[in-house]
């Protein structure tokens, strides 16, 4: 499917990868119907992936994890610094690592195959918008696998913070550290708000202060950074 020259791009424009053609399909099928959202083509691996999105410069890309050639964390990370899409990736968990290492490839966010077609749609939208997607129960459970790879003593073992991350955080407020909590945990701007007894333009100032000087990109890795400083332990 391509996009008729001319033709005003009032649409979210969306590149889908997987090496299934039956789940390509499906979910060609599922988007077809939303009148604000695009199909313009389908790639079969991560190197295809790449070459469709130079050429076709889609809104968002459905990336899958696991297939030929590249897999789809290799394809986000070319994506993403050549500024080519945004990439929302799909898994269905065979390995949690794989997920963490798109995220910090520089993926927008994620989300399970098995995802109801309204969260799949929901999805595109948020991501096409610039919002980072976080699915609270699927972060800490990627996070936490994360943090116990080659990690020896338990998995609740607090991480080591490296000096530079520790003089970063040290410059966070009392306010600002809650605000980072709270993301890490899975709240949205509103829910911070109503926790902390504030109003939800002072918790958006709050948390672009902590993407700022934590130098994050998104909320994505701001969940990261605080499961990562030990901040929050998995499971909480």
């Amino acid at each position: 499917m391509t996009h008729a020259a001319g033709q005003p791009n009032t649409s979210i424009r969306v590149l889908l990868v997987d090496d299934q053609h039956l789940v390509r399909s499906g979910f060609s099928m599922i988007l077809a119907v939303e009148p604000d959202i695009e199909v313009i083509g389908e790639a079969a691996d991560g190197q295809q992936a790449v070459t469709a999105a130079r050429e076709l410069r889609p809104d968002v890309v459905l990336m899958d994890v696991q297939m030929p050639v590249l897999d789809g964390i290799g394809a986000t990370r070319q994506i993403v610094d050549a500024d080519l899409a945004k990439v929302l990736i799909l898994t269905t968990f065979d390995r949690d690592d794989y997920v963490f290492d798109g995220l910090a490839a520089g993926a927008s966010g994620f989300l399970l195959k098995n995802a109801d077609p309204d969260q799949l749609v929901d999805a595109i939208r948020a991501v096409a918008h610039g919002h980072a997607l976080l699915a609270p129960e699927v972060t800490r459970r990627v996070i936490q696998a994360r943090l116990s790879l080659g990690t020896p003593g338990p998995p609740a073992e607090r991480p080591q913070v490296s000096p530079a991350r520790q003089r970063e955080l040290a410059r966070l407020t009392d306010r600002e550290r809650e605000v980072l909590i709270l993301i890490g945990r899975g709240h949205s701007n509103a829910e911070i708000a109503r926790t902390l007894y504030v109003g939800e333009a002072t918790v958006k100032t709050h948390v672009s202060n902590v993407l700022a000087k934590l130098h994050l990109r998104d909320r994505v890795q701001a969940v990261v950074a605080a499961y990562e400083a030990g901040l929050i332990l998995p499971g909480e």
